[in-house]
Formats: C-alpha cells, structure tokens, sequence
C-alpha cells in the first residue's frame, strides 16, 4: 500500500485516513478502463487486419 506523506497540522491524519479510504474504494473497482481499452485496441486492430484480407487478397484472387 502506498501511503504519500502529508501535512499532520490541522487534522492531517484524519484527512490521510479518509484519504487512504477514497484511494483503497478506487483501486477496489479495478483496472477497468484499462481492459476496456485494451479491447478496443485488439477490435481495431483486428478490423484492419479483416479490411486489409478483404480488400487486397480476396479481391485479388489470391490464395
């Protein structure tokens, strides 16, 4: 767990704690996003791939 240093006037340590509680809720969820873009990549590239078959071998009457 990382745990950033933060100012301990005023409070400091009951903002750290709810911060560090924020911070574990996000991390919770996972790495989502990441996988969606992952997936839209592989979909991309894989359209192209499709496109290019198509468009060049098939039409060409290639093997």
């Amino acid at each position: 767990m990382f745990l950033e240093p933060t100012d301990m006037t005023n409070g400091g340590a009951a903002d750290s704690a709810a911060e560090q509680r924020r911070v574990d809720e996000i991390v919770a969820r996972g790495p989502g996003g990441a996988f969606a873009l992952a997936g839209i990549a592989v979909a991309i590239v894989m359209a192209l791939w499709l496109a290019f078959y198509f468009l060049v071998f098939v039409a060409r009457g290639g093997d």
